[in-house]
């Protein structure tokens, strides 16, 4: 457990990093974080949602409720070849979304389900640990809900890399970014997915620790 604590840090240190570095190099293609997601969704054919801008530092994302793509004001108004990436891969989430990308439709099916787990689960394994004795089904409980958000962790790794791909193909293709910038998009997209990767490791060493534990307790 230290070490996956240890390699988050490294990680999102890193996407830090890299984000600031690219954020200083200037886009080929010139436009603003808002206006490449903008042409992104219109080259696909998407004209129902709307491109926001939204406080905090890496607080991008694709809210398919509002239909909504909110960028952060270090990507809606700056021309950098980071705020490109990061302004194409939420629209890369928003042509998933728009084309039915199973992957995606799987994890907001279990959109609902997590957030039910989420809300309960830290509370049903305290109560099946210290009433192991009494009720010793309830930490399986417990673990099961946790196994959802584990599910959840690994459901999303396709969905984030699938949407990175879609970027950076996109960008290419339209000339935002050419040999040189390229790579530096690739670099910042694939250090944002390494954050996913951890917090999947991460949520599966913890469910094995639990289910580790509650045989021990068991025995």
């Amino acid at each position: 457990m230290i070490a996956v604590m240890v390699l988050s840090f490294i990680v999102q240190q890193t996407l830090n990093s890299k984000f600031n570095k690219y954020s200083q190099v200037l886009s080929p293609g010139g436009m603003t974080g808002a206006e490449v997601a903008r042409k992104m969704l219109q080259d696909n054919g998407i004209y129902d949602v709307d491109v926001v801008s939204v406080q905090g530092t890496l607080t991008d994302h694709y809210n398919p409720q509002t239909k909504t793509v909110n960028l952060s004001q270090a990507v809606y108004g700056q021309r950098s070849v980071a705020a490109a990436a990061v302004a194409a891969h939420e629209c890369g989430h928003v042509v998933q979304h728009a084309q039915g990308y199973a992957p995606l439709r799987l994890r907001t099916a279990l959109v609902p389900v997590v957030s039910f787990a989420s809300k309960w689960v830290t509370w049903v394994l305290l109560a099946g640990v210290a009433f192991i004795n009494i009720f010793p089904n309830l930490i399986w409980i417990g673990i099961g809900l946790f196994a959802m958000t584990t599910l959840f962790s690994f459901v999303t790794l396709p969905v984030e890399i699938d949407a990175s791909r879609r970027a950076v193909q996109w960008l290419s293709d339209k000339g935002i970014t050419d040999a040189q910038t390229k790579p530096m998009a690739v670099d910042a997209l694939k250090w944002a997915a390494y954050t996913y990767v951890i917090a999947a490791i991460g949520s599966l060493a913890t469910l094995i620790y639990y289910i580790m534990m509650a045989n021990s307790r068991r025995n």
